[in-house]
């Protein structure tokens, strides 16, 4: 299969997500004998900060422009699928450009889904209209469980599909680390994950001062109140990640807001500290529990006051070796980038034997 993707990072890892995950896909995507091309508009943020400059499993190109991209017609063309992705810059004009020029089929893959279905509820079409849903032939997105039907429904898409963030086990594994922390965090700053960031793990850490906690991620305000105990990492690039996990004994999963209200929606940091059997305790939100079992793969923090209690406790259990090798068991069993790669390359076929059946029943 030829693919072609036009995502918001591969090249960079700075202050996004996307690159991370992009990455796992695709290196195990190609691994099942597909040609990959990633387009990346060069932006400047992006451009000064980057990690991955020449993948050994697809060819990555730079664009300017959305005339720039024309350019790349017919590579896109002759391509069997074409994925943009979600927060492309101009991505309802690039998106509309996709549909007109492309020949296979055609999907957008939304990273960022319930942040999406919000957007478009109030009218801002950053990366996605309303208009363009039902010209993909087939919606991957990062949340799963009811959202699915709504897409289908609400936005006239032909197929809402699932298609989870994920990890190579390969770049995420147990490195040996001593134990430099008892609770890390590693996440962009992000206004409606940092209330729960200051519940979950500022509040612990003024509680507990002879214990110690770091934050790593870009972003974070200079007025943030952070404790003496708390170590501040600005970057960590995703080479640096699982010595990260490795050298804490707890890690904190927080989620955005949005994400909270549909469920369904893991982080890739979710599955990635898993891969390293580093211990997780998370914020609560419907369907996590459907991923890794709470209590055995997972301690679950609760989303009200009660939230710094509950971390603490986690943080002087003593099964936390365990509880680390069983979530890292059911990520490596359900969740590596293999597994989506094969997800993947059934969405696509699916959607392009629908298409073929629409093809036929408009000739007769």
């Amino acid at each position: 299969m030829k693919l072609v993707v036009l995502g918001l990072s591969l090249s960079s890892s700075w202050g996004n997500g996307h690159a991370t995950t992009y990455r796992a896909l695709l290196k195990a995507f190609a691994a099942r004998g597909h040609d990959i091309l990633f387009l990346e508009r060069d932006v400047p943020w992006y451009a000064g900060q980057r990690d991955l400059a020449d993948p050994d499993y697809c060819r990555l190109a730079f664009y300017r422009d959305l005339d720039d991209l024309a350019g790349w017609a017919p590579e896109v063309a002759r391509a069997d699928a074409v994925i943009v992705g979600s927060y492309v810059p101009d991505g309802v004009a690039v998106g509309e450009w996709v549909q007109a020029t492309a020949t296979g089929t055609t999907g957008f893959y939304d990273i960022d889904t319930p942040v999406t279905l919000a957007k478009l509820a109030r009218g801002d079409l950053e990366y996605l209209s309303p208009a363009l849903i039902p010209g993909y032939d087939v919606y991957l997105s990062f949340t799963g469980g009811p959202t699915l039907r709504r897409i289908e429904a609400e936005y006239g898409s032909a197929a809402a599909r699932a298609l989870y963030c994920s990890v190579d086990p390969a770049a995420y594994q147990p490195t040996g680390e001593p134990k430099r922390w008892d609770l890390s965090y590693l996440g962009t700053y992000s206004p409606d994950r940092q209330p729960v960031l200051e519940r979950l793990l500022i509040e612990p850490a003024r509680r507990s001062p002879d214990r110690r906690f770091v934050v790593a991620g870009p972003q974070y305000p200079a007025e943030i109140d952070w404790p003496a105990n708390v170590e501040r990492i600005e970057h960590l690039p995703p080479s640096d990640h699982a010595a990260f996990y490795s050298a804490s004994r707890w890690t904190l999963n927080v989620t955005r807001a949005d994400m909270v209200a549909a469920g369904w929606s893991p982080s890739v940091r979710l599955f990635e500290a898993a891969a390293c059997a580093t211990p997780i305790v998370s914020d609560r939100w419907d369907g996590l529990a459907e991923l890794l079992v709470p209590d055995r793969e997972i301690v679950l923090a609760g989303n009200g006051e009660g939230g710094a209690d509950d971390v603490l406790a986690a943080l002087d259990r003593p099964d936390a070796a365990a509880i680390g090798l069983a979530g890292q068991a059911r990520v490596l069993a359900q969740h590596t980038a293999a597994h989506r790669a094969r997800e993947l390359e059934d969405h696509l076929l699916e959607a392009a034997r629908r298409a073929a059946l629409v093809t036929a029943g408009r000739a007769r």
